[in-house]
């Protein structure tokens, strides 16, 4: 028999080694068509062979500029978009993982109410034309099968868990201000109990008193619940709050990832680095930071640029950085980097800027 000290260092084990998600190779790429018959002449390579895991019960942030392929991989990974190609491998509470990409829709239904997501827009992601108890209640009716009372008593303890009065049952979205809206988008995440929740930009929408609130009430449902997040973002600065660990993503592909403490004080790959320089100081008396300012614009993944993707645009480049595509390979201490130069290179840190 297993003590009780032993099952908690067990389950402490668990949360901090133990994948629930794995992405391997998970490429999404939309056809470009043109003329009278749609023939195809290119893609838009959103998502390129990306490789990402999701510890159970942490967090981990995805970040990049806009137009990066972040969003499109947490779609993928909820199967809104379908891949390319690539696995998904879900493990099911103490089951064999399961590759959720490679599954019919009859077969996905199940694990639909495991992984849930929450949008950034908490006044387009609403139905102004339901009621709150129809709006958090419908995953309830569709995934699990509640009704009448009980689904009404399921979703009043909802409302309650996300600081909103479950007599608001009956109302209607346009009666709530941004971040009570966002409160009902956590609720309807929640109402499957999943495992896995996808935040896709979910503060940004947000005043920045509001989006604090918010903030603290992912953290606190996270402990309460297990949760495990993916934590889609362009702020590193809620990201630095928020992540345990960071991926960084750059014209479709990962081109870092590691613990948010170290990654933040020492960068690996220069993309990283002028991310980084745009992160507020919290303490406004101290010496401005120097912002790094990227020449042009997010790489067109429908026309990447040869070698390295992020070399027009970096200040370290080299020749080889233009002919030559760096391999996201291990730096050491859980550190992965994009760079062809990552072992050379002193790249500057929050802390250093």
């Amino acid at each position: 028999m297993t003590t009780g000290t032993a099952a908690a260092a067990d389950t402490a084990e668990y949360a901090e080694d133990t994948a629930l998600l794995t992405a391997e190779g998970l490429t999404k790429h939309f056809p470009i068509r043109r003329g009278l018959f749609g023939r195809t002449v290119g893609a838009v390579r959103a998502v390129d062979g990306v490789d990402l895991r999701i510890p159970a019960r942490r967090t981990v942030a995805l970040v990049g500029e806009s137009g990066c392929g972040k969003s499109t991989l947490g779609r993928c990974l909820l199967r809104v978009h379908e891949p390319t190609a690539g696995r998904i491998l879900y493990a099911p509470d103490g089951g064999t993982p399961v590759d959720l990409a490679g599954m019919s829709e009859r077969a996905l239904a199940p694990y639909r109410t495991h992984i849930r997501m929450v949008f950034q827009d908490p006044y387009a992601s609403l139905n102004p034309r339901m009621t709150l108890l129809q709006i958090v209640g419908e995953p309830l009716r569709v995934g699990l099968g509640l009704t009448g009372k009980d689904l009404e008593e399921r979703v009043a303890e909802l409302l309650r868990r996300v600081g909103l009065r479950p007599e608001y049952l009956r109302r209607y979205p346009n009666a709530f201000s941004g971040g009570q809206r966002q409160r009902v988008g956590i609720a309807r995440a929640l109402a499957t109990r999943p495992r896995l929740v996808v935040a896709d930009e979910a503060v940004s929408a947000l005043d920045v008193s509001v989006r604090a609130q918010i903030l603290n009430l992912l953290k606190d449902l996270q402990d309460e619940e297990d949760l495990t997040y993916l934590f889609i973002s362009h702020d590193l600065g809620v990201v630095e709050y928020m992540a345990d660990e960071v991926v960084v993503m750059y014209a479709g592909r990962v081109v870092e990832t590691g613990a948010t403490d170290e990654l933040y004080g020492a960068p690996l790959h220069p993309y990283t680095e002028a991310l980084l320089s745009a992160v507020p100081d919290p303490d406004p008396t101290a010496r401005r930071r120097e912002r790094i300012v990227l020449r042009g614009e997010v790489a067109d993944t429908s026309r990447v640029p040869s070698g390295c993707a992020f070399h027009p645009r970096c200040f370290y480049a080299r020749d080889r950085c233009a002919t030559e595509v760096p391999a996201l390979r291990e730096i050491g201490g859980g550190r992965t980097s994009a760079c062809h130069y990552a072992e050379e290179l002193t790249l500057r840190g929050v802390n250093a800027l």
